[in-house]
């Protein structure tokens, strides 16, 4: 017996129509409301019938994008728990091919989108990572696709890249990932609108160039400087934009053969106005008092504008850093110190050696769990002990050096509980 009066007979109909895909659309549609309205019994095996459905007829959009529509109930209901790893792959894969055959259509990427949010990203998507990623640009770059699929599928790609490895960062960049968040944001200047998806491109090249050079150089390539200044400029109170954007600027200051690129005197000027912003706590003159930092340190014949005179720009540094709060919470995520950590050597210019231990010292201070275990891995402990010997740090960094060692050693060998150890007492001034 079939028919659309109850779950098991909507299923049995599904099984008979296999073959036949215009009586099957109209039986998927029925199970569709049956599990957007309903409670269901019997949830394995529709999700096996509409696994089925989905892999026998590929080409057929419409049983596509009703598969994917009841996949996003199942996925989002009650049994989500028992879905297994297996299971669960087969449901992403299905989903993905599916998106694949169908890009060009706003409903079914859609579907696939929204019910790919509701997995685990990018855990649960990583075994289908280069899938997932060309087909989240093209739902990104095609200015056909509806606002939603756009917006929803720049979501999905900055969450992928912000927790990925420096191999599939750069798989997003030499698939196109930086252009076509330059291409975003070209379109949002074109219109003066400041909007989320201004703010997450952003978010999502910040993520791609962390500690990828390759990413770095697309982005200066591709005239991201342009586009930095006339953000800067047509939307110059917006915090998030404006820490977004200095934080790429921080990613791509960290890459050596990059920063002459950098040292122009109207991005130096920008810079070293931004020092002084209280825009996002402390992030915006974080990472402008960081990009500094590397351009400092490649020593004073590297220095070639006149304006803003490095001494200026150094003194300006030191004072930012000053008035920092060293137990501020930060909006920030280091996978690596060894940037910041090279600069520990940069003793022909102290204020490169204070930014980078106050970054240090908030970090220990403020997330020990998180960080204190990075700085002992990559030979922290060691570089901070050869900068109490020198004589070229001022005692405020030496102070700053103390405070992080203490909070290593005590986050590393946690025998007793132990009193925080006192903020510095000596003014973080210049001599």
């Amino acid at each position: 017996i079939s028919g659309d009066a109850n779950e098991d007979q909507i299923l049995t109909a599904a099984v008979a129509y296999m073959g036949r895909p215009v009586m099957l659309m109209r039986v998927l549609n029925d199970l569709y409301y049956l599990f957007r309205y309903e409670n269901n019994a019997h949830v394995p095996r529709a999700l096996s019938i509409v696994l089925d459905a989905m892999d026998q007829h590929l080409g057929e959009k419409h049983i596509q994008i009703s598969g994917s529509a009841t996949l996003f109930y199942i996925v989002k209901g009650k049994e989500k728990a028992n879905i297994g790893i297996r299971l669960k792959r087969r449901i992403i894969t299905a989903l993905l091919v599916g998106m694949e055959a169908h890009l060009g259509d706003d409903t079914m990427m859609r579907n696939g989108c929204l019910t790919l949010c509701q997995f685990k990203i990018p855990t649960d998507v990583l075994f289908e990572y280069e899938r997932v990623v060309l087909i989240l640009l093209n739902g990104v770059a095609d200015v056909n696709q509806e606002g939603f699929v756009q917006r929803i599928a720049i979501y999905l790609l900055n969450s992928l890249a912000c927790q990925v490895d420096g191999v599939q960062k750069r798989f997003l960049g030499d698939h196109g990932a930086i252009g076509k968040m330059l291409n975003l944001i070209s379109d949002r200047l074109e219109r003066r609108v400041c909007d989320d998806v201004l703010e997450v491109a952003w978010s999502t090249m910040w993520n791609v160039t962390d500690e990828t050079p390759q990413n770095c150089l697309k982005f200066l390539e591709n005239r991201g400087m342009e586009y930095f200044l006339a953000c800067l400029k047509n939307f110059p109170d917006k915090e998030e934009l404006l820490r977004n954007m200095m934080g790429l600027l921080g990613n791509v200051a960290e890459v050596q053969e990059l920063r002459p690129q950098l040292m122009n005197q109207l991005f130096l000027s920008v810079f070293y106005e931004l020092l002084d912003s209280s825009s996002d706590g402390i992030e915006v003159s974080y990472n402008a008092a960081g990009v500094l930092a590397h351009m400092a340190s490649d020593g004073p014949e590297a220095w070639t504008v006149k304006e803003p005179a490095r001494e200026a720009v150094l003194n300006r540094v030191a004072s930012a850093v000053a008035r920092w709060d060293l137990h501020a919470e930060r909006n920030i995520n280091y996978r690596s110190f060894e940037p910041i950590l090279s600069l520990l050597s940069a003793h022909h210019t102290p204020q490169c050696q204070h930014w980078a231990v106050w970054a240090l010292a908030n970090l220990t201070t403020v997330y020990p769990d998180k960080y204190c275990s990075l700085v002992e891995a990559e030979g922290g402990i060691r570089l901070l002990n050869e900068l109490l010997l020198h004589d070229a740090p001022y005692p405020c960094i030496k102070a700053l050096a103390r405070r992080v060692i203490s909070n290593c050693e005590r986050h590393l060998a946690p025998a007793e509980p132990a009193a925080p150890p006192p903020d510095p007492e000596v003014p973080c001034m210049e001599n």
